[in-house]
């Protein structure tokens, strides 16, 4: 029997604060910090890092899993992202694809920004009905139409 250690909010809060102060935003100006726990409760780090060519800028979220993947570990059980924004914010939608191909859909997302404010989703109410690696088995057991 396994025993499961409780997710450690606060280190990852800390965890992705400190990266988001390295985080590369020249353009947009809007840094963000990510930090997640594994299952083995190792802690991964990421940034946003932008680029001149806009579409080729990589955000925290997928960078910090990124990190962990690089590293063999592919079972996440909590991820925060940190923004020194007054609104909190969400994981935008690419991120929230690549979330739900690494985390359980009950896993937990956090936010947390520089006022100390705080909110937690679960990963299916970030991404309801998320195209998961689930969809591509499905698909590999459908029978080819009838030709007439």
């Amino acid at each position: 029997m396994s025993i499961k250690t409780p997710i450690d909010w606060a280190l990852l809060h800390q965890q992705a604060e400190q990266v988001c102060n390295k985080a590369y935003a020249p353009y947009s100006h809007f840094k963000v910090g990510a930090a997640l726990q594994s299952a083995d409760d190792q802690v991964f780090v990421g940034c946003n890092v932008e680029n001149a060519s806009y579409g080729l800028t990589v955000c925290a979220e997928r960078n910090c899993i990124a990190a962990a993947v690089a590293q063999g570990v592919q079972d996440i059980k909590a991820l925060v992202v940190f923004t020194p924004q007054t609104e909190l914010t969400t994981p935008c939608g690419a991120c929230r694809q690549v979330i739900a191909e690494f985390m359980d859909p009950n896993a937990i997302i956090g936010l947390v920004n520089h006022l100390g404010n705080t909110k937690r989703w679960q990963v299916k109410d970030l991404l309801p009905a998320a195209f998961t690696p689930k969809a591509l088995s499905a698909s590999s057991q459908t029978t080819e139409p009838h030709s007439h």
